[in-house]
């Protein structure tokens, strides 16, 4: 017998921007199917139209392509069993909703949505579970409601629901790949709705039948599900189905073990883009939270290739995981430590060519966006930035002139004599052949040196009006970088500028 074919899915529903839950639910579908040979596929669900947001499915596919979470088969990818978008699909489900009904697994129901919520209320109050009463349950199913009533209310064109009828004193019960043996009672589970009023499947239907259509072995999702299990596999049994191996992941936790909210904090994983942290960071953060890869083993920093080969459902825990963005943090600055120069220069030099048509700059535009000169600026500055953009954000003093100077920092540094001396000090630089950072820290030192002075006088006086603050990368090899003529004109501009301040 043939070994059948690893196919995965995520599946979210276009109601708005990508949460960092489905990020994860989508990397781990994305992961096992890979590290199988198989196949990993983006299903649309949009049957609730209320909720559906324009361009929403556009943006989701995007971001998890932004991730490289790069789908077999998709909508816009297309593949061998589309459509992709249930919404495209609804002659399929009609059909087996039919086949339903005509072998008494479902029934329709004409109960108004002010019935339902009287009889919810009155089972609360009793203390009961709430759960449909089943009042349009057919004799012959076993309900009250003759035949003669549902025909007439069907002839009368009356506004109905379909129904699935859950067989009574049955247990439900499947092996979760991540929790092991999990078991239902059927008293506890509804007469799910199965078509809605509008024509459209519920979640629940269309989700089990294009799994199953679509042929996937695993599904891989969120422990939110888990209690919609019961429905899903007595459906697999009515259509005579074998049902896919399941996966529930552990739920995201807010640091104080809450469930992960908007409320406590961005979820969002386009926020996190604006933030300006990588791919690699956050694809790396998002797979650690429920998988590790062992006893061992002390990696934190993983690829996406090391994350395809390493990865496994046995190495899910059951317990929440904790949404920690200082390890987020953490590991943006591990992959910007790691990160090749020329691939930084690439992602920055957009944004600084962006940025030289807003405000002026006093070095030639040539020289500043050369690729020779970024690479300097990163090199320098790779150990004090957090995210890419700050190469040209935080780092702004390497190309355009300071706007305004550290207040702080000149109520402690700018002493009376520290103009004169900068003055001096100017035409030593000028006069001076050589303008590596050795030169400039060499002159400096035999500047001070028969005056009785200590370097730092000079020092921070020199990095305020080159940068306009007082923290930074080494002095000298700042100023190598920006180039004698640059320091210069910052030095002499510094001097009245904070003067006249």
């Amino acid at each position: 017998m043939a070994v059948q074919r690893v196919r995965t899915r995520f599946a979210p529903s276009p109601t708005g921007y990508l949460h960092v839950g489905g990020l994860r639910t989508a990397l781990y579908n994305y992961l096992f199917a890979k590290r199988m040979n198989g196949d990993f596929v983006i299903r649309i669900e949009d049957t609730d139209q209320s909720r559906k947001v324009e361009d929403a499915e556009k943006n989701l596919i995007g971001t998890l392509e932004w991730a490289g979470i790069i789908p077999d088969e998709s909508p816009v990818h297309g593949g061998n069993y589309g459509p992709y978008v249930q919404s495209q699909r609804l002659p399929i489900y009609r059909d087996y909703c039919t086949r339903l009904l005509e072998d008494k697994n479902a029934y329709y129901c004409f109960s108004t949505s002010e019935e339902l919520e009287e009889n919810r209320q009155l089972q609360l109050k009793q203390g009961l579970q709430p759960k449909y009463n089943r009042k349009w349950l057919p004799e012959e199913m076993g309900g009250s409601m003759p035949e003669s009533e549902i025909r007439k209310m069907l002839d009368q064109g009356a506004p109905y629901v379909v129904r699935m009828k859950v067989p009574d004193y049955v247990s439900v019960w499947f092996e979760d790949l991540i929790r092991g043996p999990v078991e239902f009672d059927s008293s506890t589970i509804d007469d799910q709705v199965l078509m809605k009023s509008d024509g459209f499947p519920t979640y629940h239907f269309a989700s089990v039948i294009d799994d199953h259509l679509m042929e996937f072995t695993h599904i891989i999702r969120g422990e939110e599900w888990l209690p919609s299990m019961p429905k899903h596999l007595l459906l697999y049994e009515f259509f005579g189905w074998e049902p896919p191996k399941f996966a529930h992941l552990p739920l995201l936790l807010n640091a104080d073990r809450s469930k992960l909210s908007k409320r406590q904090g961005d979820v969002a994983v386009e926020d996190y883009m604006r933030k300006g942290f990588s791919n690699e960071a956050i694809v790396n953060f998002v797979a650690l939270l429920g998988w590790n890869e062992g006893e061992g083993s002390e990696q934190e920093v993983f690829s996406m290739d090391e994350l395809i080969g390493k990865f496994s459902l046995e190495r899910v825990g059951r317990a929440g995981a904790v949404f920690n963005v200082e390890k987020l943090n953490w590991l943006e600055k591990q992959y910007i430590k790691q990160r090749p120069a020329e691939q930084i220069v690439s992602a920055i030099k957009p944004l600084l060519i962006d940025e030289l048509q807003k405000k002026p700059f006093e070095m030639p535009e040539a020289r500043i966006t050369s690729d020779a000169y970024l690479a300097k600026v990163v090199d320098l500055m790779r150990e004090r930035v957090n995210y890419e953009h700050e190469f040209v954000t935080f780092s702004s003093y390497f190309f355009f002139e300071p706007d305004s100077y550290e207040a702080e920092a000149i109520e402690k540094r700018w002493t009376p004599e520290v103009p004169g001396l900068l003055s001096e000090f100017g035409a030593v630089l000028e006069a001076a052949g050589d303008f590596t950072a050795e030169a400039i820290e060499a002159s400096l030192k035999a500047f001070v040196a028969p005056k009785g002075l200590k370097p730092a006088v000079l020092i921070h006086p020199l990095r305020i009006v080159a940068s306009g603050v007082s923290f930074g990368p080494s002095l000298y090899h700042m100023l190598e970088l920006l180039g004698k003529d640059a320091v210069l004109r910052r030095l002499h501009r510094g001097i009245e500028r904070i003067g006249q301040g």
